[in-house]
């Protein structure tokens, strides 16, 4: 399985330590929780077609620090937008944490290994154009640095910083609409090793279309 990288550098490998009791929150402003177990990561087939167009959807992520919620892009990136719904549903990303997070960087997560190197099975292609900028906010696709511009599977980054300066490799699949402040008391709990400092659990992730 491939090794996902953002801008070269080696995704961190989360420790894997589970079944502690909720605490109640601390000084992060996230709950105090165990991270879920390490899991294989189900080899699913590929969502047939893209999202209908006429309608918007949004991803809702409920997480032990909170929700945020994350509008979906279908005309920038329809293949994986369609990917990330079809893996919502299937209950993909329930129960992951944020295996990596860097400080005023980005925070990122998908994978229910918890290596950095977990996948679906499949892959989708929706090259960014040249203008792309990964600004605060903004969520797109992660993906090895061998792989063709726009490759994506499941793992996912949301940008902590104002302009992360990212060459336009990476799929952008939407902005988060509601919950930014989420996003970046999140983006705090990161080590030098780009590792977290407690574990950021995503319970669910939900659809909604309008």
């Amino acid at each position: 399985m491939r090794a996902l990288l953002l801008a070269l550098a080696l995704l961190a490998l989360v420790a894997g330590c589970g079944g502690d009791d909720e605490q109640p929150s601390g000084g992060s402003g996230c709950e105090t929780v165990g991270a879920p177990d390490k899991r294989d990561a189900p080899t699913l087939k590929p969502p047939s077609g893209t999202l209908d167009p006429s309608k918007t959807y949004a991803l809702v992520f409920e997480t032990s620090c909170g929700s945020f919620t994350v509008g979906l892009n279908l005309t920038v990136a329809p293949e994986a937008t369609a990917s990330l719904v079809h893996l919502a549903r299937e209950g993909f990303y329930d129960d992951t944490v944020f295996h990596r997070i860097v400080p005023g960087f980005v925070i990122q997560g998908g994978d229910p290994t918890q290596s950095g190197q977990g996948e679906p099975g499949y892959a989708t292609l929706d090259v960014p154009p040249p203008s792309v900028r990964y600004t605060k906010g903004t969520v797109a696709m992660a993906k090895s640095g061998f792989e063709p511009a726009g490759t994506a599977g499941s793992q996912f980054f949301v940008v902590t910083a104002e302009d992360a300066g990212l060459p336009p490799e990476y799929a952008v699949v939407g902005e988060v609409t509601d919950g930014l402040d989420v996003v970046e008391r999140i983006g705090l709990l990161g080590d030098a090793n780009e590792q977290p400092t407690q574990p950021v659990v995503v319970r669910t992730v939900t659809v909604t279309e309008t």
